[in-house]
């Protein structure tokens, strides 16, 4: 398994986890303008870069259209609205945890996608960072509202990944970051001019412009492009387990900015999280079968 795909994928998952206290920030902010924005800049970062590197983009065609048009749905649009949403009725552990037992689908689903089946290994260390992530994450308080926002926000992690599988084969990690975040443009847009008005923009405060430069150069731009590379290079279900590192990301960032030191059980988190990528990324694994482009239909 090559090691600097690991290290991306990581990386992208250290951006994430980064994130949380970042999007703190936003709480205020006229959301829908300041994530249109966000994936605007994205978008351009992405395209300038292929540019820069001579990296040929292709239009999508046939059902390639429905396979990224989900991963932005769900994965984007779908994603954010179950966490501001949700955070309203859960404890941010709720939706931590949720997120949190991404591994386990990822390393059933994402093989069977790429047509092989789920490794039992994987599986098994999915488990284990499942449960390591859980004890860095805590459980928080919620109601049922909380719980069905929290589910949501499961699935459509997870179908973030899943979804984008039959497509990196023709488009690559670049291509697809490109026209996810293009078309998260266009939906964002056109609902934060429905719900919050054009006037929206004027009352962001350079706060806010600064926490969404951050997600939109080291979450989206970036994060995606190593998340997207990582998947292609060793196959969703392993991918899937670097997961877990989200969750670590957060914790040690927010002790960073100034929060109390992990308690002992999110050490023992750390530790479970750890023993679960070296059971899971440290065999041989099967090449990923790489997606054929779908038919235009």
């Amino acid at each position: 398994m090559k090691v600097s795909s690991i290290l991306a994928g990581t990386a992208g998952m250290v951006f994430v986890g980064g994130s949380v206290a970042v999007s703190g920030h936003l709480a205020d902010a006229p959301n829908l303008t300041v994530q249109a924005l966000r994936y605007a800049v994205a978008c351009l970062l992405l395209l300038a870069w292929a540019r820069w590197t001579r990296t040929p983009l292709h239009r999508p065609r046939g059902a390639e259209r429905l396979w990224l048009l989900g991963v932005t749905v769900a994965g984007l649009l779908v994603f954010n609205i179950a966490l501001v949403h949700g955070a309203q009725h859960a404890e941010p552990a709720v939706l931590g945890v949720a997120v949190a037992c991404v591994p386990i689908l990822l390393a059933a689903g994402g093989p069977m996608l790429e047509g092989r089946g789920p490794a039992p290994r994987v599986l098994v260390a999915a488990a284990v960072v499942t449960l390591g992530a859980i004890l860095v994450e805590g459980l928080g308080r919620t109601d049922a509202t909380g719980v069905f926002w929290a589910v949501v926000t499961f699935v459509c992690e997870a179908l973030f990944t899943l979804l984008a599988v039959p497509v990196l084969g023709r488009h690559g990690p670049l291509g697809v970051s490109v026209h996810t975040t293009g078309i998260a443009t266009g939906l964002f847009g056109v609902l934060g001019l429905i719900v919050e008005g054009p006037a929206a923009v004027t009352r962001l405060r350079p706060d806010d412009v600064l926490a969404g430069a951050y997600l939109a150069v080291a979450v989206t731009a970036v994060a995606f492009l190593l998340w997207y590379t990582c998947v292609t290079r060793i196959g969703a279900g392993r991918a899937g387990l670097l997961t877990g590192v989200a969750p670590i990301s957060a914790a040690l960032t927010g002790m960073a900015l100034g929060a109390p030191p992990p308690q002992p059980l999110v050490w023992l988190g750390i530790t479970t999280v750890t023993a679960g990528l070296a059971l899971g990324l440290t065999t041989q694994p099967e090449l990923p079968t790489q997606a054929t482009a779908p038919t235009s239909v």
